[in-house]
């Protein structure tokens, strides 16, 4: 087997999310190439919840949507989750209380699952632990069934527990007693020792990003998904000297960060869609005095409150649209940890230069999964301020900021550093921010600050087109979309279909032209968006003209797994 799926379910509380970051770490210890998220209700404890892992020694993007292993905790998750192990599977438990899971059990028999019992507490208990670590019981049946080696989840165990030797001894000897409880049951090819790759969520890979073209201070009000941003940054904050402030409320974060940006020092706010909302009239503020901003907005699906920790490609349209008035903007959407850490950089580069708000769009699939990457290329993408320096500064004059020039882009100093001043003015004004009504130059200062978008444009990448020429069928997508069409792509090819796909990281102004193209060399390019209407669909045919053959969709709050595009594609 090349290519296999866990899925550890329990109850949240219930030491899920330790046993789900023990199996993970030791999977990318042995050099296997790992995704894995964990979905969870919007409690502190209990409610039901799983740690997905799908790994494999080849290259993998996403999860696959087939559970071939199956690893439960409790009854009550067990009744939530068994019909998600695909027929033939195998399901390992210690529930001694068979009675009460007859029907699950006899499904499973008659799907042909294999179940692996041990009495995970009863074992714990004779070995000198307690009911709490019947958990670490199930890691080690776990570990023995996928037939790996001992030493690598022990030594895992060992990490986790560091600090706590009393337990650590009690917790490998329950670790001990699962593995050597039963038998090994499958045959995984393991990879070639390489170097080893970092695993890594989205917003851990944004936080670096950050302090590498570096940001001086970040302002925040916690909201997930964005939230674990805030804490990654405030954890480095000592070594970094990162200045990082939770605000009492989204509007408060979002000045802040025009501030730091107008007085010189890289600063940016992340938040969900909700605390986006409560942004909107200051990114208008900062549309009007072409301050530059970053917002990272974390997407999960609403409206209101919507489902809390669930992923969803919900906001764009706000992303786009939203704040009163038109001016320029940039959207881009992220779609892994290597494009977080990437893009968060070319964010502030584009805001700075171009004098604009720039949106990074993410989603709970990217902030919160873990994917294995190869580590970052450092010192790769050039710092650019726009910034008046050096002996420029001497030759300046107040209407130097926002003059009426030939590509929408005036000249940007920080405050205090020329004699020139302006006026930083929300209100319409001319050159120098002096407030104005006239007629003439209102329009041409809208005209000036428009001009920009083309500007942006020509300096925008070109979307990237993944997978075969002469495709059956063809996608164009943007965001975590990318993860799930790699996947596909090489799994349709063995199935005898070419599938290729057009990925948008710069959403917003659009290359259309790419798109323009990609239609015609293909004959039949669908949609594919985790969301209800297809924003981003609806914004390519009407910047194109073009219609797509179809449309894959999904708001469920769950992200596209693989089997869902090749069910698309085969028509099932």
């Amino acid at each position: 087997m090349s290519r296999i799926s866990l899925k550890i379910i329990g109850q949240s509380g219930a030491g899920l999310l330790s046993v789900g970051e023990i199996v993970t770490q030791a999977l990318v210890e042995m050099g296997f190439d790992v995704v894995a998220d964990r979905e969870y209700p919007s409690l502190i404890k209990g409610g039901h919840s799983c740690f997905v892992i799908d790994f494999s020694k080849e290259d993998i993007f996403a999860l696959c949507g087939n559970v071939d292993v199956m690893v439960a905790i409790d009854k009550p998750s067990m009744e939530a989750y068994y019909k998600d192990l695909k027929d033939g599977g195998i399901f390992i438990h210690g529930y001694e209380r068979q009675f009460g899971i007859k029907k699950i059990l006899e499904d499973m028999e008659a799907r042909g699952c294999k179940t692996v019992y041990v009495p995970t507490r009863e074992t714990a208990i004779s070995v000198g632990g307690n009911i709490l670590m019947q958990n670490i019981v199930l890691v080690g049946m776990l570990w023995k069934v996928l037939g790996f080696d001992y030493k690598f989840v022990q030594e895992q165990v060992e990490k986790k527990f560091a600090s706590k030797p009393k337990l650590l001894e009690l917790d490998l000897r329950c670790l001990k007693a699962g593995f050597d409880a039963v038998s090994e049951m499958l045959e995984i090819e393991t990879p070639e020792k390489g170097e080893k790759k970092i695993l890594i969520d989205g917003n851990h890979a944004i936080a670096l990003g950050a302090v590498h073209c570096g940001v001086r201070a970040f302002y925040a009000y916690p909201m997930s998904p964005s939230s674990s941003i805030l804490s990654h940054l405030a954890n480095m904050a000592s070594k970094t000297k990162m200045l990082v402030k939770q605000a009492e409320d989204e509007m408060t974060a979002v000045q802040m960060a025009i501030g730091s940006m107008y007085m010189g020092t890289r600063a940016f706010t992340a938040t969900s869609g909700g605390g986006f909302d409560l942004m909107t009239e200051s990114l208008s503020l900062a549309g009007i005095i072409e301050n530059p901003l970053v917002i990272v907005v974390a997407q999960r699906p609403g409206p209101g409150t919507g489902l809390p920790t669930w992923t969803l490609q919900g906001d764009l349209n706000i992303a786009m649209y939203s704040g009163h008035g038109e001016f320029p903007r940039v959207v881009i959407g992220v779609s892994e940890p290597t494009d977080c850490f990437e893009l968060i950089q070319h964010a502030f580069n584009l805001a700075e230069v171009y004098q604009t708000p720039v949106i990074l769009l993410t989603e709970k699939v990217i902030c919160e999964s873990k994917y294995t990457v190869e580590r970052f290329k450092q010192n790769s993408i050039k710092i650019e301020r726009g910034l008046v320096e050096g002996d420029d500064l001497l030759n300046l004059k107040g209407e130097d900021r926002y003059s009426v020039s030939s590509n929408g882009v005036s000249q940007r100093w920080m405050p205090g550093s020329s004699e020139a001043y302006y006026f930083a003015n929300g209100d319409e004004h001319w050159e120098r921010g002096e407030l104005t009504e006239d007629a003439e130059k209102a329009k041409a200062m809208q005209e000036k600050r428009m001009k920009k978008v083309g500007l942006i444009k020509d300096a925008l990448p070109e979307p990237i087109v993944y997978g075969e020429k002469d495709a059956d069928i063809s996608f164009i997508g943007w965001g975590s979309s990318k993860n799930v069409m790699n996947d596909v792509v090489l799994e349709a090819a063995k199935q005898g279909v070419k599938v290729n796909y057009l990925h948008y990281s710069y959403v917003m102004p659009l290359k259309e032209e790419a798109a323009i193209k990609f239609f015609k060399e293909n004959k039949k390019v669908c949609l594919i968006e985790n969301n209800f209407t297809g924003q981003f669909g609806n914004f390519i045919e009407a910047e194109t003209g073009l219609k797509f053959a179809d449309r894959l969709l999904k708001y469920d709050g769950r992200p596209f797994f693989v089997n869902d595009v090749l069910n698309f594609i085969h028509g099932k």
